[in-house]
């Protein structure tokens, strides 16, 4: 088993998804430099058929991890959030924001989508 940590394949199938040496180079970075993101837990990976996979909307077109993404996912673990769902949130629509968390932080909504992974612990 890898000591890489990964959650389960909760997301639904139309999500887009990287596997790990997509996203080093996307990130123009080593690929244990990716390993280690992973475990310092600034993205979160599935495993899908045995394979590590990165939800492609955790880039921007930068090359780039989205702006605000690394304080949500310590903020939803600091909750007692697991990988499972903390990814379920992230892609789950909300007709508030609207769109999904993960939409709104790529949207530039970073402070409203982790202020309402705050309210969550409680």
């Amino acid at each position: 088993m890898s000591s890489i940590p990964a959650a389960t394949d909760v997301l639904d199938a139309s999500v887009d998804v990287l596997p790990l040496p997509d996203v080093a180079e996307r990130l123009n970075q080593p690929i244990t430099r990716v390993h280690q993101a992973l475990r310092d837990r600034h993205l979160i990976a599935i495993r899908r058929k045995g394979v590590l996979l990165v939800p492609a909307a955790f880039l921007n077109d930068e090359g780039e991890i989205v702006k605000g993404l690394v304080g949500t996912i310590t903020v939803l673990h600091d909750s007692g959030f697991g990988p499972d769902e903390m990814l379920r949130w992230l892609f789950a629509e909300d007709e508030t924001l609207p769109g999904t968390p993960i939409d709104a932080l790529r949207g530039d909504r970073g402070r409203e989508v982790k202020r309402r992974a705050q309210a969550l612990a409680f």
